[in-house]
């Protein structure tokens, strides 16, 4: 027997209560609430980020909706836009981080891949806070392309920056 899982929009995800993320029209509940380790390792990111994009009209946002279209919403861990954003951002961010929990690892490492890659984010950045490396994919001719692996430093065409990321884990 199947059952018809039904599909919500955006105007109906503004009314929920708690953390959730809409993706094709289907509900992702985004609690509990991430882990210690979880949550510092965004920090660290976050304030790497932070420092590096000084100098640059880019920011870093956490935990911000990004609203893709009425029937995708998601919420990245971190993602740098380049654009005033009062309330949501308007445009596709330059870079996505998203850090691997064992809830969200499939929807990390595959749908939300598919989704920022068909979007044209730059770059995505897959951290693994229990292997203390992070896997970034650039976008080339319209494809992610693994573009560096492992826990060192890493330069973004984004601002001309470098990461260190040694610095989060």
């Amino acid at each position: 027997m199947s059952v018809a899982i039904p599909r919500y929009s955006y105007r109906e995800y503004q009314k929920w209560e708690g953390d959730w993320e809409l993706i094709d029209g289907y509900p992702f509940a985004m609690s509990p609430s991430p882990m210690g380790k979880h949550q510092k390792l965004m920090m660290n990111l976050g304030f790497l980020l932070k420092k590096e994009l000084e100098e640059c009209e880019c920011e870093v946002y956490p935990e911000l909706d990004w609203i893709i279209d009425e029937k995708n919403v998601v919420r990245p861990d971190l993602a740098v836009y380049c654009e005033d954003i009062e309330t949501y951002p308007k445009t596709t961010p330059k870079i996505v981080i998203e850090i691997i929990s064992d809830s969200t690892i499939q929807r990390d490492e595959e749908i939300k891949y598919m989704i920022y890659e068909v979007e044209k984010v730059e770059y995505y950045v897959i951290a693994y806070p229990d292997f203390g490396k992070v896997r970034i994919f650039e976008l080339k001719g319209g494809k992610y392309q693994k573009a560096y692996e492992g826990d060192g430093k890493f330069g973004f065409d984004v601002c001309d920056i470098e990461v260190d990321f040694r610095g989060a884990f």
